[in-house]
């Protein structure tokens, strides 16, 4: 691969992105100057929706983080047993859309719910607890997984140093762990306050009177098409997530990041290792109850009023098309985990391994797609490329998704390829050796488990989104994550219940593929 053709590939790369981030994002702004801004910041209902979403998400993100904290602990810190299974479990829910949380809430604590009814409860689940309970679900496996990380890279030797000199437990937290802790922690905080601030199928499913910003953008959007106000929502629900990239890139400084001279020892206690197990398994329990409960409701004829074995709700399903949608949930998924793969690697091998101003612009646009909430996105998409050939086919779907969940796995890309010697294209250019030849047999070999990782992130999160495509999708293209949303409004929440295990199911055999591959990787390697 001469110099001329990789600057050429670049250059097509570059206008990708302006085209499906950048000039989309453009449209959707120049739609703002139409609305009457301040009589929409005046409007009650706008500023009532405006406090909700602060608040929820603002209640969530803090028990979630709390929850996460302690249990990431528990995995991390202490000597109990089975913290494979423990974490395997703490992510499953990731593996079902959002708005699935709250209709599982719905059937668990609704008016004829299976513990409203066991229990005799009199509280309604609907409105601001309901939707904070939801998004504590939705989060949840997120913030365990981001402090996870965290402390598994947190160096040990410190802690030694301490117990030997004889500092108090209490006066470690303070001079150890909190210094650490605080900005990773504010990251954390930023990404699960957006992450709940700005989904739309909890407060959908289970908000009631409780309308959050995300909903209040769908319904002037796809029930009264009001295009300007939903661009000035957008706007709005960009603020946190943009703050939280801004965040992050101005606090990239070295201090926090260090190898791990040494692992932070675990002894055994049994006392608090009885104590983490149980924890750990009280939360497992609450998070794997709503994954059951559609279990028993898919094979019930219609709940609460016969409770009889059916398999009614699954022939129903199929026969509105649960099959053509499910195809093109696959077709969609498995698109974009191609070709999403290889644009993000493509990415990240220019921004990582061939310095210059336009890789500086590269890397700045593929992150800023991180700080672009689906809902965003899908209305950016529907003013930009509406009256075009790509608008109500199956190929705008999966260029939303693509754009969507580029950037988590172009990171991932871009550590990878940024850890390999820099040299390597030199040496080869030296012995005569072409880029593409490294790039085919040294590159990809060596990032083969980050490929697989990229791989199964774009297909189990274009299985289950419902944001990003929920304005692009027509009758004849629609994924079958869509169909839930479809059935919470006819009450047919047997059927709602069944398209989630379907999801479920195929992103767990998507897991199960990624984990088998990865270990026949590490055999053949060790082979």
């Amino acid at each position: 691969m001469n110099f001329r053709r990789l600057t050429g590939i670049k250059l097509l790369v570059t206008v990708f992105l302006i085209v499906t981030v950048i000039l989309p994002l453009l449209a959707m702004l120049t739609r703002i100057p139409e609305a009457d801004i301040s009589r929409i910041v005046s409007n009650p209902q706008f500023r009532q929706a405006l406090a909700n979403s602060a608040m929820t998400a603002g209640t969530g993100a803090l028990i979630s983080i709390l929850l996460a904290y302690v249990f990431a602990y528990c995995v991390a810190r202490t000597g109990m047993r089975f913290t494979e299974v423990f974490s395997v479990l703490a992510a499953a829910p990731m593996l079902i859309p959002s708005i699935s949380h709250g209709m599982g809430l719905i059937i668990l604590l609704g008016a004829n719910g299976f513990i409203t009814r066991l229990f005799h409860l009199q509280h309604s689940i609907y409105g601001f607890w309901g939707i904070v309970l939801g998004g504590v679900l939705y989060a949840f496996p997120v913030a365990f997984l981001m402090i996870a990380d965290i402390l598994k890279y947190e160096d040990g030797s410190p802690y030694e140093a301490a117990e030997v000199l004889g500092i108090p437990r209490k006066n470690r937290f303070f001079a150890i762990t909190f210094p650490y802790l605080r900005k990773p922690m504010i990251s954390v905080v930023f990404a699960v306050f957006t992450l709940i601030f700005t989904d739309y199928g909890v407060p959908l499913m289970i908000g009631g009177r409780c309308t959050t910003l995300p909903v209040l953008m769908y319904q002037e959007v796809i029930g009264l098409l009001n295009f300007s106000k939903g661009s000035v929502i957008g706007i709005l629900l960009l603020t946190p997530a943009m703050a939280a990239f801004i965040f992050d890139l101005l606090n990239k400084d070295k201090g926090n990041q260090s190898f791990v001279i040494q692992k932070i020892s675990s002894p055994k206690k049994s006392l608090r290792d009885a104590a983490a197990a149980v924890y750990c398994t009280a939360v497992c329990f609450f998070i794997a109850l709503p994954v059951v409960i559609f279990g028993v409701l898919t094979f019930v004829r219609k709940y609460p009023i016969d409770m009889r074995f059916s398999f009614y709700n699954i022939t129903n399903t199929i026969g509105m098309g649960a099959g053509r949608f499910l195809l093109n949930s696959l077709v969609i998924a498995f698109g974009v985990a191609a070709l999403g793969t290889v644009m993000s690697y493509t990415l990240a091998y220019f921004t990582a391994r061939t310095p210059g101003k336009t890789s500086k612009f590269l890397h700045l646009v593929s992150i800023t797609s991180l700080a672009i909430p689906g809902l965003v996105l899908g209305l950016s998409y529907v003013l930009f490329f509406r009256g075009s050939f790509l608008y109500g086919t199956l190929a705008i779907l999966l260029l939303v998704n693509m754009v969507h969940f580029l950037a988590s796995p172009y990171l991932m890309a871009y550590n990878s390829l940024g850890k390999l010697n820099a040299n390597l294209e030199d040496v080869g250019l030296t012995l005569g050796i072409q880029r593409i030849y490294i790039i085919k047999d040294v590159l990809i070999p060596q990032t083969r488990m980050t490929i697989l990782e990229m791989f199964s992130y774009f297909f189990v999160n274009s299985m289950m989104t419902i944001s990003a495509v929920s304005f692009l999708s027509t009758v004849r293209n629609k994924p079958v994550s869509l169909m839930i949303t479809q059935f919470e409004a006819t009450m047919q929440l047997e059927s709602a219940a069944f398209v989630s295990l379907l999801i479920l199911f195929c992103n767990f055999i998507m897991k199960g593929f990624i984990y088998f591959s990865r270990r026949s990787i590490i055999r053949t390697g060790e082979g």
